[in-house]
């Protein structure tokens, strides 16, 4: 850790006044500490709340680095980064350079922890018996949602680093003696808030209703991210047998469905109804989305004022940069401007997807371009032939997951588009691998069939049931959705899936992948900065 935290959502204004006449003036009075004083009433805890989603939105829109969202995706088995890389990513495809001073290791240690002192300040307000001005209800349900914030971040940690410090209470000053904890007391925890928090939170429907300025319904924690959140981190963990039960859970709930038919603000236009779930306007259940259980909203800051956080670098990450080519200009049909940074790899392109497959239309991988800029009459409306380098960012076939347009913005800095972090084709993926692991072979197949029928693709049998075969469709179905990386370092595939799919890429090819990459490195300034006890650091940093 850090010896203090910056706590957004509870920065103090420091109120001075000047009384000349009055020898007190002289007194020392600090008026900041490391934790707020605001938290007495349900508008102090409220805003406290909404701060932990702000957060972790900040974390997910981070734009100093625009590299940021390749770190999670290259030199893994779907993506290699390209020409257009821009740096922070290359320490995770040529893995020699993955060292202890690595800046992306640092970013997401320093977020995780912020957000486990945010959460923690809210749960020890909570626990506190002067605490008298919100009720007992608005107590469990607020600690409910801070438990899952900071049981969300600890199953970061554990899946990234191992072994890590377990802070459970608020900091009140520095602290300099941080020991990491057994993996054993880090999962006890995560457990213990997961469960408090399916069991407190509301349903999908229940309590008051939150709306935002526009007075819309705002996505905040129901019972069913802690389940599924669950789910994954048994997995994690080995207890498969629990894991299956919290996401049968979430399936038999009939709060969700899988999407089907065509909806929404698309639905008489090109497309298709899985596609459809990737459009600005269609991703949070208010609006249609029958998957959604956990959404992340962003709005566009030109119509509502602080509706978003940072500038989300992901369209430009994984769109590709076909505005660099003469004759085409940025438009809505091509998912607005993208940079092309990282380039979807030759085996989810050319061998993960069977032709009938609706993740893969046209309308989710992009695979052809055509001139499209009136300036250029003698190419308007002809194909943009496939031809050297332009093929590696420039009309590489891309993901439209994340494609967007803004005509008042065709530079297209930033990303606005919600992040869809739960959806319920995760959660059958989820239940799959619990009953595999189980050795539940014909049920896996069913859990699997669930999205290839949907997907129109052909049905898999109990004989096909590997984890391979588990961790294929997961890219089918997630592609530019899930943290490739944490996925294949939570199973402990991510050398052999990379090293065997992904390592022949003709312009930044996997290289130097050791089994020690199934961790990341503890930061080095954390080691140092930690001067009275002794931070461990993981093997081979």
């Amino acid at each position: 850790m850090k010896k203090f935290s910056i706590i957004l959502s509870s920065i103090l204004v420091l109120l001075i006044s000047f009384e000349s006449c009055k020898k007190s003036f002289l007194a020392e009075k600090p008026y900041s500490s490391y934790t707020p004083i605001t938290l007495t009433d349900s508008l102090g805890f409220e805003a406290e709340l909404v701060g932990l989603y702000q957060y972790q939105t900040g974390t997910l829109t981070y734009s100093a680095n625009q590299g940021w969202p390749s770190v999670w995706q290259v030199g893994t088995d779907v993506a290699n980064a390209t020409a257009q890389q821009q740096g922070i990513e290359v320490p995770y495809y040529n893995y020699s350079q993955l060292t202890n001073t690595d800046g992306a290791a640092s970013y997401t240690w320093q977020r995780n922890y912020s957000l486990i002192n945010n959460a923690n300040i809210i749960i020890d307000a909570v626990e506190d018996p002067s605490t008298t001005k919100i009720g007992p209800v608005g107590k469990k349900q607020a600690e409910a949602e801070a438990r899952f914030f900071r049981a969300y971040a600890y199953n970061n940690l554990a899946t990234l680093y191992g072994r890590v410090p377990l802070i459970v209470h608020a900091l009140t000053g520095p602290k300099t003696d941080f020991v990491r904890a057994s993996l054993d007391d880090v999962n006890n925890q995560i457990i213990s808030d997961l469960t408090y928090a399916s069991t407190n939170l509301y349903d999908l429907n229940g309590g008051t209703v939150k709306t935002n300025v526009q007075g819309k319904p705002v996505s905040r924690a129901n019972k069913y991210m802690a389940m599924q959140l669950l789910a994954e981190a048994y997995l994690r963990m080995g207890k498969n047998d629990l894991a299956e039960q919290q996401a049968q859970a979430v399936i038999n709930s009939g709060k969700f469905s899988l999407v089907k038919t065509r909806y929404g603000v698309r639905a008489s236009g090109a497309g298709d109804y899985y596609s459809d779930m990737f459009v600005y306007g269609n991703q949070r259940r208010w609006q249609g989305n029958s998957e959604a259980i956990w959404v992340l909203e962003q709005e566009n800051p030109t119509a509502v004022v602080g509706g978003n956080v940072d500038n989300a670098q992901q369209r430009r990450v994984f769109g590709a940069a076909y505005y660099a080519i003469p004759g085409m200009l940025p438009c809505d049909s091509l998912g607005g401007r993208g940079i092309g940074r990282l380039r979807l790899s030759n085996w989810v392109l050319y061998g993960l997807y069977g032709s009938d497959d609706i993740r893969n239309s046209k309308y989710s991988i992009k695979r052809r371009y055509y001139y499209n800029d009136p300036a250029f009459p003698a190419l308007l409306g002809k194909p943009v032939p496939f031809t050297g380098a332009d093929t590696l960012f420039r009309i590489c076939p891309s993901t439209t997951k994340w494609g967007a347009f803004d005509p008042n913005d065709t530079f297209g800095y930033a990303m606005i588009k919600d992040f869809i972090m739960m959806r319920l084709g995760e959660t059958y993926l989820l239940l799959a691998e619990a009953q595999f692991k189980q050795g539940k072979l014909t049920q896996a197949a069913t859990s699997i069939n669930a999205l290839r029928t949907r997907a129109g693709a052909v049905q898999v049998t109990a004989a096909q049931m590997t984890m391979d075969f588990i961790l294929d469709e997961r890219a089918r179905e997630l592609i530019g959705e899930e943290n490739r990386r944490m996925t294949l370092m939570r199973t402990g595939t991510l050398v052999d899936r990379a090293i065997r799919l992904n390592s022949n890429d003709a312009q930044h090819p996997t290289t130097g992948l050791t089994s020690k990459n199934l961790l990341l490195p503890i930061p080095l300034t954390e080691i140092q900065l930690n001067k009275d006890a002794v931070l461990e650091q993981n093997p081979g940093y």
